[in-house]
């Protein structure tokens, strides 16, 4: 791992390694919120990173396992070091490669959820990121929203849920990948910075084999007239009277 990694903590026990290269944002905790899984789901994170979203999964919901996979080592390896120095060996577990070319080691059809927060920006569409490591994670070079649905699918038992996040200009796009893989658009939350603003972010779930039918969830407000909204606070697992 490169030597200007720092560690950053998220409860009393649990840490994350970040770099300038590999970090995270609000994003993660938005999603990890959003998917809540049960104490005995099997959870895989696609594209985990520094490991932020199955951090946070284990810290507010203890599922019962969580798999997180990384294509880039050096994101790999700074989730391998989470993992270690928050303890988590055996609960969490990093695994490096392809989410394209899904590794033997994990078993189609065993996970209850998929999450995935993934490149946001269509292959050619903006400005391409100067970092080979922030070009990975912000256009779809590496892999697009229909492989990461493809994945999912395969990684999914029937019923089974996939959570995703992307900007609302890309929400035709990832509704259409689900129903490709076979996963129904189930649930649909925008986020805004002010309840009276246009959403900047959605989140959205799909359940394997499920049938027809979306419900869209109030807005998730970041923001109000005292600062981070009191529902923002919560997700980021700070007391509301520090406001």
């Amino acid at each position: 791992m490169e030597p200007d990694f720092q560690v950053e903590r998220l409860s009393d026990t649990i840490r994350v390694a970040v770099s300038p290269a590999h970090k995270f944002g609000t994003d993660a905790f938005l999603l990890a919120h959003f998917a809540a899984p049960r104490h005995k789901d099997a959870v895989c994170d696609l594209g985990a990173g520094c490991g932020i979203i199955p951090l946070i999964l284990w810290r507010d919901f203890t599922p019962q396992a969580v798999t997180g996979v990384e294509l880039q080592p050096q994101a790999a390896e700074q989730f391998a070091r989470s993992v270690e120095l928050s303890g988590l060996a055996g609960t969490i577990t990093p695994v490096q490669g392809d989410l394209r070319a899904l590794p033997g080691s994990l078993t189609p059809g065993s996970f209850d959820l998929v999450t995935c927060n993934p490149p946001y920006k269509a292959a050619g569409a903006g400005i391409p990121s100067e970092l080979p490591q922030e070009l990975a994670a912000r256009h779809e070079v590496s892999c697009t929203i229909a492989d990461v649905c493809k994945a999912a699918s395969r990684l999914l038992r029937f019923g089974g849920r996939l959570c995703i996040c992307n900007r609302p200009e890309r929400l035709a796009d990832c509704i259409t990948a689900m129903k490709d893989a076979g996963i129904e658009p189930k649930r649909l939350r925008f986020v805004a910075k002010h309840a009276d603003r246009a959403p900047w972010l959605f989140l959205l779930e799909g359940r394997k084999g499920g049938k027809p039918f979306m419900t869209v969830e109030p807005v998730l407000a970041v923001e109000d007239q005292n600062g981070f909204s009191p529902e923002l606070l919560k997700i980021y697992g700070k007391d509301q009277q520090a406001r």
